[in-house]
């Protein structure tokens, strides 16, 4: 398993990352099922914040917030091949089976959705063999480890 690790100095380093990576990634993603990525990182270690560089770079022009309460966000983008960012929060979980009413495996099927899960440790049972694993570690006060694999 290939796998590229970044260290970000700043939230403003981690934003800027999270775009970059949108752009490469999501434009390799020829595949017939949901391009998905899991974040994964203790609390405050920078998931949020690299969400909003990535669906910064994807157009999407609304405020992005962790949607740990309401579960699922969704946001309409403009890619050539895709069409919905599902960004799911997983933190108060018991596991990937409180996914199922939030419709989860279609949302997974569908090839014109991207979806960011933050917590995703916790649902993986649920997720594609294929999909991008993003870890992120807090090192210091502003600096953060991202091990994209």
């Amino acid at each position: 398993m290939n796998s590229k690790e970044f260290v970000t100095k700043s939230a403003k380093e981690t934003v800027k990352l999270g775009g970059v990576l949108a752009q490469k990634l999501v434009a390799r993603n020829r595949n017939k099922k949901a391009a998905v990525f899991g974040l994964e990182g203790e609390l405050g270690a920078g998931k949020t914040t690299f969400i909003k560089g990535f669906a910064k770079a994807l157009g999407i022009k609304e405020k992005i917030s962790s949607p740990t309460f309401v579960l699922h966000k969704i946001y309409k983008i403009k890619t050539n091949n895709c069409k919905l960012l599902h960004h799911i929060d997983a933190y108060r979980l018991k596991d990937h089976r409180d996914l199922l009413p939030l419709g989860i495996k279609e949302i997974l099927e569908n090839p014109e959705n991207i979806v960011l899960i933050e917590w995703s440790d916790r649902v993986e049972k649920i997720l594609p063999k294929k999909y991008i694993k993003i870890h992120i570690d807090h090192l210091e006060e502003n600096t953060r480890k991202i091990v994209i694999k």
